[in-house]
């Protein structure tokens, strides 16, 4: 599970950010998670849902597209990039130094009751620093140690560890170049990345409703469908039939002639689907009725790219990463995908669920609500244009405090700042008497 992410200088944050999953003392019991973090230790709690909320362009999205950046990184430093390539990161662009400050990154996880923490930092230029540390006795274990060209490695496979440096380049992650050749004591790091924060937003919801057509081909069809099913969308079943060879190949022939290398391209790689999806919905007429993609209203579809992902999240016990999780879905919807993930009965293996929304109705107004005081965290931007993130568990509020109301109220910050009055001023017509 993921007990903590941290980053300085990504997207719209320039000073260091803390996001905790860990349980405090305003923790909901019921829905704390007891993990074993090192050998014959006790139990550290751990939350399996956060919600961020703000105001518009507060950076709430950019929380979620930061911990996405460090996996991309994670994943692609090595493979994906040239000897001589530059390093893909996304520094805060509004300070003095327009951007060329490194970015860095951390996680705290526990993988197989060891707590592990991995970060690093980096610029265009390469990688500046990157560490890895375990905990099997509670006390820290170094696994790697990299300052600029000075590396240390860890004792345990260090035979291993030399063969990883020999292919290692300044602009790529050790993580990332260790795990090309399989090493043990790497590995797992690296595959937490690859099977975690999976990232649910506007532009991938192509890519995930593909996930999920491709769930009900499998043994998770029944699973899936029955999600379709609960959401009381009208929705009986679902097809899948292969898009007609003559069009695929007509793009594919496009794609390649605007192609910059003028290599040949795979649709999946760019989320281009080779198969249309038909969803059947009850009607008087027995077996029901497909609709076409386009007469589907955008709740269905939005629902139908999530649950996919949440459903793969729920049964390998992964992190998903979801933006605007409100947009057009039923509040009581929202209510319910939360749920799945903080009950333990939908929930057995200990999925996560990081998301941001403008739905207040989630920090309730009363002791019952969706979300605990520990699992609300706000966004502000100051006037450099700097995002800051706080929780509202430092702010200690009331168990049966009325947090929805007190937050639209300004109470606890995250709350756009602007005037009405002038407002409507703006909008008037150029030329209107005011009065009439």
């Amino acid at each position: 599970m993921l007990l903590t992410f941290r980053g300085q200088n990504a997207r719209s944050f320039r000073d260091p950010c803390e996001l905790s999953l860990l349980s405090t003392r305003l923790s909901e019991p019921r829905v704390v998670r007891e993990i074993e973090w090192r050998e014959d230790g006790r139990p550290v709690g751990v939350l399996p849902a956060a919600g961020v909320f703000g105001a518009n362009a507060s950076g709430k999205s950019n929380l979620l597209r930061a911990m996405s950046d460090m996996r991309r990184l994670v994943l692609t430093s090595f493979r994906g990039n040239t000897p001589d390539g530059t390093v893909e990161t996304h520094p805060f662009l509004l300070g003095e130094d327009e951007g060329r400050a490194p970015t860095s990154f951390e996680v705290e996880l526990v993988l197989d009751g060891i707590r592990h923490d991995y970060g690093f930092v980096a610029n265009f230029e390469g990688v500046h620093e990157e560490w890895a540390r375990s905990y099997p006795r509670g006390r820290a274990v170094t696994l790697l140690q990299r300052n600029g060209d000075r590396i240390h490695i860890g004792s345990e496979q260090r035979g291993k560890g030399r063969a990883a440096l020999e292919i290692l380049r300044p602009n790529a992650l050790f993580l990332s170049t260790a795990a090309a050749i399989n090493h043990p004591l790497f590995l797992p790091i690296f595959q937490w990345f690859r099977r975690n924060l999976s990232f649910a937003d506007v532009v991938s919801r192509t890519n995930r409703q593909v996930i999920t057509a491709e769930m009900l081909e499998g043994e998770r069809r029944s699973q899936v469908l029955a999600l379709l099913r609960e959401a009381d969308l009208g929705i009986s079943d679902v097809s899948r039939r292969p898009l007609d060879p003559d069009y695929q190949e007509k793009v594919r022939k496009a794609i390649d002639i605007f192609w910059e290398e003028g290599e040949p391209v795979d649709l999946e790689d760019l989320g281009i689907r080779d198969f249309e999806v038909g969803l059947r919905h009850r009607a008087a007429r027995p077996g029901g009725v497909e609709l076409p993609e386009e007469d589907e209203s955008r709740g269905t579809l939005v629902w139908f790219g999530l649950v996919g992902l949440v459903s793969e999240a729920l049964r390998e016990g992964s992190v998903l990463l979801a933006d605007e999780i409100e947009a057009s879905l039923h509040p009581a919807l929202v209510d319910v995908l939360v749920d799945l993930f903080q009950s333990t009965k939908s929930n057995p293996y200990r999925a996560q669920l990081i998301f941001n929304s403008h739905e207040v109705r989630l920090m309730g107004d009363s002791a019952e609500r969706p979300l605990g005081r520990d699992q609300v965290w706000f966004t502000e931007k100051n006037d450099e244009g700097a995002t800051f993130l706080h929780s509202l568990a430092d702010l200690a509020p009331r168990r049966e405090e009325a947090i929805a109301r007190r937050y639209l109220a300004g109470r606890y910050g995250g709350t756009p700042i602007f005037s009405p009055h002038r407002l409507r001023e703006t909008a008037e017509p150029v030329g209107a008497s005011r009065g009439e």
